[in-house]
C-alpha cells in the first residue's frame, strides 16, 4: 500500500493517490494532473478510479480529463447530480483496490453532496480516511457556501446541523488510530481555524479539534458560522464548472491569447498587471489592477475579479507569464483572459508615492482605509479612525470612501495594500497613498 500526498500550497490544496498491487486510485486531483500521470508510471500502476469527495468551490479538479485519458471511472455521491459519466459512491458502497477497501461515508456539512472515502487495509481495519473539506486538521468545513450554487443547496444553518450529525455519528465514531487526510490545510478559505499540518488522527481530532468537542446543537451551529472567512468571487462558479468536469488544463492553457507587448488593447476591458508593486507604481497602464505574482495570487485574483469578467494579462517576463496563466486555470479563470502579454514600452499612469514622515507626522491629514478581512480588523484595528472595507469588496465599495482628503491604504503587510491602491487611484481624484510594508511598524506600535 502507498499513500502520497500531492500539496499545492498556492491553494493550501491536498491531493492523493493510493497504490496497491499496480492499481491507483486519485482523490480530489488538482487542475494539471501530470503529477499523477508520473507518479502512476514511477509505480507502474494504473490509474482505475477517481473520487471526488464534493464539487469543490476553490479550485478546479482534473477528475474529468484524467478519466478520459485512462478509463477510469469517477466516483461520487449521488447527491451530486454530476453531469459527466460517473458511478454513484454513498453509505455502504465500496471498491476492491488491489488488496485494500474503499468505503463510502456520506458526510454533508460543508456541502450536501460530500462523501468520506474510508480505507479498509488487506486485514479489514480501518487505516485512513480521506475526509475532502468535512473534516480538516483543527476544523471541519464551513457550511456556507451552497446556498446558492450546486445540484443541491442548503442555508447555512441547516448545513451547520448537518455537521454536527456528521462529526457526531461519524467521525467520532471511527478508530482512533484512523490518519486524517483532508483537501486543504492553513491558508484555505473553505474553513476558519485550518492547521499547518497537513494530516492527523481522529484521536488527535477529538483531543484538540474544536469542532469535535462535546457541545449542544445549537450551541454548535452557532461556534460554526461564526467569523467565517469572506467568500471569494469565484467559489459558486468553480463549484458548477466542476460539477460539469473540465476541458483538459494543457488545451486550456494554449487556447488563451498571446499579444505583442504593444497591441492596441480594448478600452474598458480590465487589466491585470501582476509585476512587482515597485514597477508598477513607476508606470503602469490605465485600467490596471495590480495583483502581483505571489503565493496566494489565484485567490486574489478569484476574489477581486469576477468569475465572468474578462481582463488582459500582463507579467515581467515570459516565465512569470506563463505561470500566471496556469494559475488563473487552476480557479477556472483562464477563459477570462482576453490577451496575455509582456509590459508596453509606453506605461503612461504612475501611482503616488508615500511620504511616510508626513503620515506619521500628520495621519488626521489622510482617510484611512484597511482593507483587511473582517476577522483580522475583528481582532484590533491598526488606526481607530479607519474605514474599514476588505480588498474583495473594494471595488463595489468604493463610494463609501470620503475623497476630501487624501487617502492612505493600509492592510497587514504590504501584499492587498498595493491591490488596493490601484484600484482607488483609477477613480479618485485625491491622491491615493500605499502604506505598503511600513505598516508592520504601526502594527507593532499598536500592539
Amino acid at each position: 500500500m502507498i499513500i502520497e500526498q500531492f500539496y499545492d500550497k498556492g491553494l493550501a490544496h491536498a491531493s492523493y493517490a493510493i497504490v496497491s498491487e499496480g492499481k491507483m486510485a486519485l482523490v480530489d486531483p488538482a487542475r494539471d494532473p501530470q503529477p499523477y500521470y508520473e507518479f502512476a508510471k514511477d509505480n507502474n500502476a494504473d490509474i482505475v478510479a477517481i473520487f471526488e469527495t464534493h464539487p469543490h468551490a476553490d479550485f478546479v479538479s482534473s477528475h474529468l480529463e484524467i478519466a478520459r485519458k485512462t478509463g477510469a471511472s469517477i466516483y461520487v455521491s449521488k447527491l451530486l447530480g454530476a453531469d459527466y459519466e460517473h458511478k454513484t459512491f454513498d453509505d455502504g458502497d465500496e471498491l476492491k483496490l488491489g488488496k485494500l477497501t474503499l468505503r463510502a461515508l456520506n458526510t454533508p456539512g460543508h456541502s450536501p453532496d460530500s462523501v468520506t472515502i474510508l480505507l479498509l487495509d488487506e486485514h479489514g481495519k480501518q487505516h485512513a480516511a480521506f475526509t475532502g473539506d468535512a473534516l480538516f486538521v483543527g476544523d471541519v468545513g464551513r457550511p456556507d457556501l451552497r446556498e446558492n450554487v450546486g445540484n443541491m443547496t442548503a442555508k447555512r444553518e441547516e448545513l451547520a446541523k448537518q455537521m454536527y450529525q456528521t462529526t457526531n455519528n461519524v467521525f467520532k465514531k471511527l478508530n482512533e488510530d484512523v490518519l486524517v487526510y483532508p483537501a486543504h490545510g492553513a491558508g484555505s478559505l473553505c474553513g476558519k481555524n485550518l492547521s499547518s499540518d497537513t494530516y492527523s488522527t481522529i484521536g488527535r481530532e477529538k483531543s484538540t479539534n474544536y469542532a469535535l468537542q462535546d457541545m449542544s446543537e445549537a450551541d454548535f451551529v452557532k461556534t460554526l458560522l461564526e467569523d467565517q472567512p469572506f467568500i471569494p468571487k469565484y467559489f459558486g462558479h468553480d463549484v458548477t464548472m466542476n460539477k460539469a468536469g473540465a476541458a483538459g488544463f494543457e488545451e486550456s492553457i494554449k487556447a488563451v491569447p498571446h499579444l505583442d507587448s504593444n497591441s492596441k488593447l480594448e478600452e474598458g476591458i480590465l487589466i491585470v498587471d501582476t509585476r512587482p508593486q515597485a514597477k508598477y507604481k513607476q508606470g503602469h497602464l490605465p485600467n490596471s489592477i495590480n495583483i502581483q505574482e505571489g503565493g496566494k495570487f489565484e485567490t486574489w485574483l478569484g476574489s477581486i475579479v469576477g468569475p465572468n469578467e474578462k481582463f488582459y494579462l500582463i507579467a515581467e517576463n515570459a516565465d512569470v507569464l506563463n505561470s500566471v496563466i496556469r494559475k488563473s486555470a487552476k480557479i477556472g479563470y483562464e477563459g477570462n483572459i482576453k490577451g496575455a502579454l509582456l509590459p508596453p514600452a509606453v506605461l503612461p499612469q504612475t501611482s503616488a508615492q508615500t511620504n511616510l514622515d508626513d503620515f506619521t507626522s500628520n495621519p488626521d491629514k489622510y482617510t484611512i482605509v484597511d482593507i483587511r478581512n473582517t476577522g483580522e480588523v475583528k481582532a484590533g484595528k491598526i488606526f481607530e479612525n479607519a474605514i474599514t472595507i476588505p480588498l474583495p469588496e473594494l471595488r463595489e465599495r468604493k463610494n463609501e470612501i470620503p475623497q476630501d482628503k487624501p487617502v492612505m491604504v493600509h492592510c497587514a503587510a504590504g501584499y492587498r495594500s498595493a491591490a488596493g491602491q490601484s484600484i482607488l487611484e483609477e477613480v479618485f481624484k485625491t491622491k491615493v497613498y500605499d502604506l505598503s510594508d511600513a505598516i508592520t511598524t504601526f502594527a507593532q506600535v499598536t500592539h
